[in-house]
């Protein structure tokens, strides 16, 4: 592992797939202009529309999505992290897929969100996400990148349950990525507080790209995408307009702070 940077894009994703993917690529140049080498997209970042038109269109976003991560990872020589999109299983449901590729556009790594957003909210918002998406089976996988660290992967809501994380530090994750379409009404609360929680519990960098603003209908994000470090410090915010948060991943930081407070190898149960 090397210093490099990493963007942790921001968007505002719609029902309409290719302005999506245009959106991304657009903020995918620029990080890569400032400098990133590991470029990460947020929860739902080809679509973000009803529940019944994600459905009808599930087969042809995963394609195009899949497609789109392997050729802007070959166009600007980075990694890149998907970090949610439909993939159809059978039963008519779909995972809601994380998919991590190298700059040959090889397949690193893909996890299945095993968590999944069934919440009434006090705003009077229902979330089923359980209606349309079949929960993962397996634990986040690690990918172990000799220039990137440790690369752990988990999905928005997964970051409410922290018992996941300490399975991805215990593991030897470095990094934790948590791309999110986090709402509005519980972003304002918990969204940064929960985030730097796992990087302080877990010593670890937490690389967070984010969903902001209205989308359609009542759909609203928070956005604040973030890169915390592992003592907990902000390093960027991307705010809540569509952009990006871009900070240097410091493996000599890793150690100071695992070094000063060692709390991984105090662990009793």
């Amino acid at each position: 592992m090397k210093p490099y940077l990493a963007a942790a894009v921001q968007m505002t994703s719609t029902p309409d797939l290719q302005k999506n993917l245009t959106e991304a690529e657009e903020l995918i140049d620029l990080a890569v202009r400032q400098g990133a080498e590991l470029v990460c997209l947020p929860e739902n970042f080809p679509f973000l529309g009803k529940e019944e038109d994600k459905m009808t269109q599930a087969e042809d976003i995963a394609i195009a999505s899949e497609k789109f991560l392997t050729t802007m990872a070959r166009r600007f020589q980075i990694s890149i992290l998907g970090g949610g999109f439909p993939v159809p299983v059978e039963g008519g449901k779909v995972y809601n897929t994380a998919l991590l590729v190298d700059a040959n556009g090889t397949e690193l790594a893909r996890y299945q969100k095993v968590h999944l957003f069934d919440v009434n909210l006090p705003d009077g918002i229902t979330y089923c996400e359980s209606s349309t998406v079949m929960a993962g089976q397996k634990l986040p996988p690690i990918y172990a990148s000799e220039t990137l660290g440790n690369l752990g992967l988990s999905v928005c809501y997964d970051v409410r349950f922290p018992e996941l994380y300490r399975d991805l530090s215990r593991r030897g994750a470095d990094v934790l990525f948590v791309p999110a379409a986090f709402t509005a009404f519980t972003g304002k609360d918990h969204w940064q507080v929960l985030l730097q929680a796992r990087a302080i519990e877990n010593t670890c960098y937490v690389i967070a790209p984010a969903q902001t603003g209205n989308h359609y209908a009542m759909r609203y994000t928070h956005g604040h995408a973030m890169i915390i470090d592992p003592w907990g410090a902000v390093l960027s915010d991307a705010g809540d307009k569509p952009g990006i948060a871009i900070a240097e991943i410091n493996p000599a930081r890793l150690k100071q702070v695992r070094q000063q407070m060692p709390s991984l190898q105090h662990r009793v149960f």
